[in-house]
């Protein structure tokens, strides 16, 4: 009997303790969810608010600097919870540090890419809007965020390339200058007038209104080829009409070739077969 008393002595003390601790830390739990889920909602909507304002100023810094106030809030926001709770932000913090650095070395890969995506930023090679040329990718960058840009290639693929690779790698913005020099290059045959073709050549160019004046184009004999003689052709067009102009060129060249009588020669060889006596 004195066993089973004192049993169920410890067991409503037990109880007791309990109920005090769950009236003790009930309501700082309560509190701390209701400021975690608030917190978090508040984040989020200033996090949307910002992109919404930076982006229409400066397309380029926008995803970056918003990823990264939005890590950094959430990270003061769980501190203030946890303390709110109870834990030891001290502890909290060198617990944090230690995690920090230990996942520092094994994302290595990754904090060179958040440096490289601020080399990006503050040096500018390109922004968001440009057409670069990178790892083998032709295309318009889309977004430069903390880790990763992400570019779109013509023919509507979704391309993320590591901003450690692009900070030190070559890369080449295509669309950083307003005009370019559009590179074409034509045969003849040995016994066309150079002369003509070259007058053929220079009349389509004026023709086109894409063409500029200014530097003025160039129409050269290149080379004296195998089967042609090669004119080298070098007019400057507006950048965004490049691609256009170059394949609109080769289509018109051809015709007005055709129509003056110049010949566009294609390789050809001759074989002489001798029989033996």
């Amino acid at each position: 009997m004195e066993n089973f008393f004192s049993d169920e002595g410890q067991a409503a003390e037990l109880l007791q303790q309990a109920i005090a601790m769950v009236m003790t830390y009930a309501p700082k739990v309560l509190l701390a969810i209701v400021t975690l889920v608030i917190g978090l909602w508040l984040i989020n909507r200033f996090i949307n608010v910002l992109d919404n304002k930076l982006g229409a100023r400066d397309p380029t810094l926008n995803k970056f600097v918003c990823g990264l106030i939005g890590v950094i809030f959430k990270v003061l926001l769980f501190i203030s919870v946890a303390s709110m709770i109870g834990i030891a932000t001290t502890s909290f913090i060198a617990v944090i540090g230690a995690a920090g650095l230990a996942i520092g070395l094994a994302l290595q890969g990754s904090l060179a890419n958040f440096a490289g995506g601020v080399l990006i930023l503050i040096f500018k090679p390109f922004k968001v809007g440009d057409t670069i040329e990178a790892q083998g990718f032709l295309g318009a960058v889309a977004e430069i965020q903390i880790l990763y840009t992400v570019v779109n290639t013509f023919d509507n693929r979704r391309i993320v390339i590591p901003n450690g690779s692009l900070s030190n790698a070559t890369l080449i913005n295509v669309s950083i200058y307003p005009t370019r020099r559009c590179d074409m290059t034509f045969g003849i045959h040995y016994d066309d007038d150079i002369d003509k073709a070259k007058a053929v050549i220079k009349r389509l160019i004026d023709e086109d209104e894409r063409s500029l004046s200014e530097p003025p184009p160039r129409i050269s004999v290149g080379s004296l080829g195998d089967n042609s003689v090669n004119l080298i052709v070098r007019p400057w067009v507006p950048t965004d009409d490049l691609w256009p102009y170059y394949w609109d060129m080769q289509e018109k060249v051809k015709k007005a070739f055709d129509a003056e009588g110049i010949t566009i020669p294609f390789p050809q060889r001759d074989v002489h077969m001798y029989q033996e006596k």
